[in-house]
Order: structure tokens, then sequence, then C-alpha cells
């Protein structure tokens, strides 16, 4: 593993490398085959912003989760083409949203990054999140970076391709002021540093209930996940109107939040079907 690579990064290099083919360096001779340099370390060819758009678009259209030919309508692109399709990978390469198929869901991250209130910690961790990025950040920290040349040959000793380390220190520079790095002056990577502040007031509990959870009995549930609370929450109140094709929206966002958040096989597929129904009580 790379400098500042995270774990799991494999799969959205592997995403990476299918759709920008501007990630392959000049062609070398090797027995009379062309064989191209390829980045060792995970890196977004687009900024912060861009792979934020993405997030914004999935909240403010699906909720939580979408097809990914529904985010395509939501950004006015074509699904076809290889930008498509390197802009999610970017969205993976950020932790702020996870493709699975045919369906992109946001993440945590994801989540926090399309509130107000949240965003602007959410766009830090997202930042650092990137494992070139991370590299950079914890070498550099308490230091000036390096002019662009020199920063350029340092990203290729951590494993950029020779070729698109231009392309790389640029998406950088860009996505460190998106993220709020720059605040102190381009020139050194300063964390942000955010005060925790509640957005909702917390619940009183009865005096009973705080007793018990501080002595740790009561045999209580582990709290909710976020993102299967923010699913709930999107649920509607019973006797109104909830059509089909939301109802069976909300169960494959349902299914897709199991394969990210638990254990095991996952890969369920919701789909519509004819069933009869009893009349409803009077």
């Amino acid at each position: 593993m790379q400098p500042g690579e995270r774990e799991g990064a494999r799969p959205f290099m592997a995403e990476q490398s299918k759709t920008e083919s501007a990630d392959a360096a000049a062609p070398q001779s090797e027995g009379g085959k062309r064989v191209y340099e390829r980045s060792t370390i995970e890196f977004p060819y687009n900024d912060l912003n861009d792979s934020v758009e993405i997030a914004k678009a999935i909240h403010q259209n699906a909720g939580m989760s979408c097809a990914l030919d529904q985010l395509a309508a939501y950004l006015h692109v074509s699904m076809t083409g290889g930008a498509f399709n390197g802009r999610v990978a970017n969205a993976g390469t950020f932790r702020v949203a996870k493709r699975s198929g045919g369906m992109v869901t946001l993440t945590p991250v994801g989540c926090r990054i399309v509130d107000p209130s949240t965003e602007a910690e959410a766009r830090a961790e997202a930042f650092l999140s990137v494992p070139l990025y991370a590299a950079i950040h914890d070498k550099y920290r308490g230091y000036t970076l390096p002019p662009p040349a020199a920063l350029e040959r340092e990203m290729a000793l951590l494993g950029v391709a020779a070729k698109q380390t231009d392309k790389a220190r640029q998406a950088f520079m860009r996505s460190a002021q998106q993220a709020g790095f720059f605040i102190h002056g381009e020139d050194r990577l300063v964390r942000p540093s955010f005060t925790a502040s509640p957005t909702t007031k917390p619940i009183e509990l009865p005096p009973e209930q705080r007793a018990d959870e501080k002595s740790g009995g009561g045999g209580g549930k582990p709290p909710l996940d976020p993102l299967l609370r923010g699913l709930v929450d999107r649920l509607p109140t019973a006797d109104t109107e909830w059509g089909l094709e939301d109802r069976v929206k909300w169960l494959q966002t349902a299914a897709n939040i199991f394969d990210l958040i638990y254990k095991g096989g996952g890969g369920i597929k919701i789909e519509a079907a004819m069933a009869h129904r009893s009349p409803r009580p009077e």
C-alpha cells in the first residue's frame, strides 16, 4: 500500500482506469508490446466541487440513492461517455458517493456535505479521504508546500504516473482551496478547525432512562445508522398517497444502504409486480 492510500481504494481505481484513458502515460516498448505506465495511488481528475455537485444532485432529486441514468439526467449529461463515469468514480475517490451496480448512493460524508450546517467540515474530511492528498498533507504538515514542479515530482514519487502529475497537481490545488485548506495561503496546507454545535435541541430523557443509560443496563439497542435514520425520516405519514414508483425507489435505496453498512452478500433488486390486496377496513 502506498503512502496515504486508504483501504478499499482499488475498486475506485479500477473504475477510474476504465473511464479515464488519460491515466496512461506515453507507451513504452517491452518485448515488442506497448506498455503503459499507470498510477499506483488513488487521486481524482476532477476537483472536490464536482463531486459535491453530484452529491447535491442526488440529494435534491432522489434523497440518498438513484440509478446512474437518473443521475445523468439530474446533471444534464449523457451517461454513455467516459466523462460521466469518470465523475462518478471521482465522487467515490472523495468518499462522497458509492457506486454499486447501476445505483449511486450517498455515503455518510456525502450526507453531511449536502447539509449546509455540516458541509464545511465534511468537505475537509472528503479532501483527506483521497490517498494522494492525505499523503501530501501528512508529509508537509507544518511546512510550506514545494513549488509546482517540485510538488509534481513528489506526486510522481508517491505513485502518480509521470504524464499525469500536472493534472493531479491542478486538481489538488483546486480541491485544497475548496476544502478550506488554503485559508492561511496557498503555500501551506492547514486543516480548518470547526466548533462542534448541535443542530437540534437534545431530547430530554426521563430520569429513570438517564440513570439506566449511565449504568449501561436495560439492554438498550445501539443507535440507528445515520443512513437508515435518514431513509426512515423520508417515509410519508400514514394515510397519505404514496405512489408505486416511489415505494420501489425507497425499498431499492434501503437495499443499497444494507450493502453499505452490513456484511454479507448483497445485490437485492426491487421490482414492482401486480398483486392483489385485501380491501381496507372501514
